[in-house]
């Protein structure tokens, strides 16, 4: 058992609406929810499904629980649901293992390794590497020569950071990331493609993630650099010599060509591709599934191919869905006229 609904909301820092004794033993989503199980609502009609489902209790914010007086059962009632529920399932997150080597790993004598490392199973750390204190380098993870790990950063089973590029502390790469490979560089010359070397790295600065089998290019010359916080999702391509701001958000299957850069704050949903050498503002906000073409002002949203304002988006997709209509409204006019 978790604990009592008045434990988990005094661990959430909420108070409780209804019986606090109630127990519980899970924590799960709405559809998944039994008679034991604590469920979450972040907006009105899920907290009206919660309420209606079979979970034993529900997390939600104030604003959502203000109007309710007789809810049926036990609330937590929170600033930010959301929050609160990121709190509670840390407790009961696995800690990953410190201070251990495996027999199998491959260590070059000229690397620095600082305290309580942990190296799984076949991983590989170069020559001239630095790796963090209470760092995590799974099994067949790779870190390549002169490369450097931060402190309490974590490189899941066969995630990849290549010679010379460099992660702040607490960087997580998730299982298949690539951090420096090289970019996309050629010339067309006489009939074939001449590739340009790829002399650059990529430095990922603290509490970055990166999203399984994504990959980061290192720069063609200088850097390719991702800011503070910024949470890559999984199968993303950032292109050589692209810029990214601090605690910007990137869904799944997003491309950038190379020299992109991205400002601070920026949400970006999935499948959105990037023409490069343009330039996003800050805290702009770009739809799933758009094409960036040019550069965006701050502050903007814009969805659609090519991206432009959202408002003006939907207006035209609008207009697109009556073109049937107006397409047999002007074969009728023609036939009347004929």
């Amino acid at each position: 058992m978790l604990g009592t609904v008045a434990e988990l909301s005094q661990r959430a820092g909420g108070r409780t609406v209804g019986d606090g004794a109630v127990p519980i033993a899970r924590i799960a989503a709405i559809d998944e929810a039994s008679d034991d199980t604590l469920t979450f609502a972040t907006s009105p009609s899920y907290l009206q499904a919660a309420l209606a489902s079979k979970a034993a209790a529900v997390i939600t914010d104030e604003a959502l629980a203000a109007g309710e007086t007789n809810p049926g059962k036990p609330l937590i009632v929170v600033a930010n649901a959301r929050a609160a529920l990121a709190a509670l399932l840390a407790a009961f997150e696995r800690p990953l293992p410190r201070g251990f080597r495996d027999p199998s790993a491959v260590i070059d004598p000229t690397a620095t390794i600082g305290t309580e490392v942990f190296l799984g199973a076949n991983s590989v750390v170069e020559s001239g590497a630095r790796i963090g204190d209470r760092a995590y380098v799974g099994s067949l993870a790779y870190v390549g020569s002169d490369a450097v790990v931060g402190a309490d950063a974590v490189l899941h089973a066969g995630s990849k950071l290549l010679h010379g590029c460099e992660i702040g502390d607490r960087v997580m790469l998730h299982p298949g990331a690539v951090v420096g490979s090289d970019g996309f560089g050629y010339v067309f010359l006489e009939g074939r493609f001449e590739r340009i070397p790829q002399i650059g790295n990529v430095m990922l600065d603290n509490d970055v993630e990166i999203g399984a089998n994504s990959c980061v290019d290192r720069a063609q010359t200088g850097s390719t650099r991702v800011g503070e916080g910024t949470k890559i999702d999984n199968l993303c391509q950032i292109g050589h010599n692209c810029r990214i701001g601090k605690h910007t958000g990137m869904a799944a299957q997003t491309g950038l060509a190379g020299s992109t850069i991205l400002g601070d704050y920026v949400l970006v949903g999935g499948q959105a591709g990037f023409k490069g050498h343009i330039t996003i503002g800050s805290r702009v906000r770009i739809a799933a599934g758009t094409k960036v073409w040019r550069d965006v002002a701050d502050d903007a949203f814009v969805s659609g191919i090519p991206a432009r304002p959202h408002h003006e988006d939907l207006r035209r997709e609008v207009m697109v869905r009556n073109l049937p209509k107006l397409a047999a409204r002007v074969e009728a006019l023609e036939k009347r006229r004929e």
